[in-house]
């Protein structure tokens, strides 16, 4: 299946805008988690926790699947493939990793954070430690910045696929770089 031009172009625009969407939201979280551990008034600490555990992870999951299932369309019917591209298969990989951490790591913590928000409004000392907020941005927008720069520098060629009766490296016979031509398989002589 292949996309006519128009129609790449527009689900193109729907993966860039899902992804600077999803950058924005980290951005977002980062700022949150600043302000929620940094410092500033108990009420605005508090009210930066809590705003973190209402309002970030369902937009964050939501850009990140859209970004998800725009690139399995991207990659599906464009020429780059899925696994055909170092790049796009990485790119696949930071995807589907990012949001299992949204979904597994980030999302079940968000209960605590409230209630932290909620206790740092009041002015006590949150039941749990909510230090290790200050990670999800951290790796979330160092993985996109990597998909990000991995989309514009394209590195790494294709993935070399191996046919069954191709020998492996380093193993004795004539690979399929290595066979001769027709033209090149007889020597000519001039006489």
């Amino acid at each position: 299946m292949r996309l006519v031009p128009r129609a790449r172009k527009a689900v193109l625009t729907v993966h860039l805008v899902a992804a600077g969407a999803w950058i924005g939201i980290d951005v977002l979280v980062a700022l949150l988690v600043g302000v929620g551990l940094g410092g500033g008034s108990d009420a605005v600490r508090g009210l930066a926790l809590r705003a973190l555990a209402e309002f970030v992870v369902t937009p964050m999951l939501v850009s990140a699947l859209v970004c998800l299932g725009s690139g399995l369309l991207l990659g599906l019917a464009t020429k780059w493939g899925l696994v055909r591209y170092w790049w796009v298969a990485v790119k696949l990989v930071l995807n589907v990793l990012l949001c299992v951490l949204i979904v597994g790591a980030l999302r079940p913590g968000m209960a605590d954070v409230g209630a932290a928000g909620a206790a740092v409004e009041a002015g006590q000392i949150p039941a749990t430690d909510i230090s290790f907020l200050v990670y999800p941005p951290a790796v979330s927008l160092t993985l996109l910045a990597v998909a990000t720069l991995l989309s514009v520098y394209k590195p790494g060629g294709r993935v070399r696929r191996r046919s069954l009766g191709a020998p492996r490296s380093g193993a004795r016979g004539v690979g399929p770089d290595m066979r001769r031509t027709t033209s090149e398989a007889r020597p000519t002589f001039v006489a």
